[in-house]
C-alpha cells in the first residue's frame, strides 16, 4: 500500500532542512583582517622562498660550480646593487621602464578592448582572425624586434610597437575568455530590460566578463613587460635613455656577471610590486564586489 512505502518525515529532520536551505542562501562572509595581517601572509611566504633560493646560491658558489667572473656569490652581487641605487641608476632606469612600460600596457588594453569587443560581437570577425589572434600571442616578443628597429630605427616608437605586439593577443584573448564565461541568462535579462547595442556592451557584457577579463590583464602586463625587457636589450642608443634593458645589456658589454644579476633582480622585483600594489587589490576589489571572497585560493 502507498501509505506503507510512502518515507514521512518527522518534525525535526524538517527543521533541519530548512535550517540547510537557510544556510546555502546565506553570504559568505570573509574573514575581517588587518592590513598588517593582510600583508604578513602575502610576504612571508615570498621572503623564506628567496631565502632558500640565495641560501642554494651561496652553496653553489661556495662550491665553485662555475667561476667567481661566471657566478658571483650573493654579497657581490648584493654589494653592486646597492652601488647602482646609491648613484641613481637602479632609480633612474626603473622609472624609465615603468614609464615605458605602462604606456605602453594602457595603449594595449584600449586596443585590445575594442578588438575584443568587435571580435565578441561580430561572430564572423571573431571566426577570421580568432586564430591568428592566438597564433600571434604564442610568438615570441623577441622576433618582433628585428622587424619593428627596420620599420622605426633607433627609437622609441620602436620599443611600443613591440609591446603592443606583444601585449594585444593575450588582452584581446583575455576578453574574450571573460565574456565566454557570461551567464546566458545575464544577457537574456539585459535583451528583455530593453539594452541593445552600445549599451548591451557597456552595461552587461563588459561588466559580466570583468572578472575573468581580470586574468587577461595580468597576462597582458606580463607580456607587455617582457616584451619591453627585449625591445630594450636590443634596441639600445645613448638618446633613448637607460632602462632596465639597457642596464641589463651594459652588464653583459662589461662581462660585469654581478650588474647582470642585480637588473634581473630589479625586472623581477619590478615585476612583483606590479602584482602586488596594482592588480592584487584590483582583483580582491572586483572579487568582493561580485561576493566573491577568493578564500580558494588560501
Amino acid at each position: 500500500m502507498a501509505a506503507d512505502t510512502t518515507h514521512t518525515a518527522s518534525p525535526v529532520d524538517a527543521r533541519a532542512l530548512e535550517a540547510g536551505l537557510d544556510a546555502l542562501e546565506t553570504a559568505v562572509v570573509a574573514p575581517r583582517r588587518s592590513a598588517w595581517s593582510t600583508a604578513w601572509s602575502a610576504f612571508w611566504p615570498t621572503a623564506l622562498a628567496l631565502g632558500v633560493f640565495v641560501a642554494v646560491w651561496q652553496v653553489v658558489y661556495l662550491a665553485r660550480v662555475k667561476p667567481e667572473y661566471a657566478l658571483p656569490g650573493p654579497a657581490d652581487v648584493a654589494a653592486t646593487f646597492v652601488g647602482i641605487l646609491q648613484d641613481g641608476t637602479a632609480l633612474k632606469a626603473s622609472a624609465l621602464s615603468l614609464q615605458r612600460g605602462g604606456l605602453g600596457f594602457v595603449v594595449s588594453v584600449v586596443v585590445g578592448v575594442v578588438l575584443g569587443v568587435a571580435m565578441a560581437t561580430i561572430p564572423l570577425l571573431r571566426r577570421a582572425i580568432g586564430p591568428m589572434i592566438t597564433g600571434l600571442q604564442s610568438l615570441p616578443s623577441i622576433a618582433w624586434v628585428p622587424a619593428a628597429v627596420i620599420w622605426f630605427g633607433l627609437s622609441n616608437t620602436t620599443i611600443f610597437a613591440v609591446v603592443l605586439l606583444g601585449a594585444v593577443p593575450s588582452i584581446v584573448n583575455g576578453l574574450l575568455t571573460g565574456v565566454d564565461q557570461v551567464p546566458p541568462l545575464f544577457l537574456r535579462v539585459g535583451r528583455v530590460l530593453g539594452a541593445q547595442g552600445w549599451d548591451r556592451i557597456r552595461f552587461v557584457l563588459l561588466p559580466a566578463a570583468l572578472p575573468g577579463f581580470l586574468g587577461g590583464l595580468k597576462q597582458g602586463w606580463a607580456f607587455a613587460w617582457r616584451s619591453l625587457m627585449a625591445a630594450e636589450l636590443i634596441t639600445n642608443a645613448p638618446r633613448l635613455g637607460t632602462g632596465l634593458g639597457q642596464v641589463l645589456d651594459l652588464g653583459r658589454t662589461l662581462s660585469d656577471m654581478s650588474l647582470v644579476i642585480a637588473a634581473i633582480f630589479l625586472i623581477f622585483a619590478v615585476g612583483i610590486a606590479i602584482e602586488l600594489l596594482v592588480f592584487s587589490p584590483l582583483e580582491r576589489r572586483v572579487l568582493h564586489a561580485r561576493g566573491l571572497t577568493g578564500l580558494a585560493g588560501q
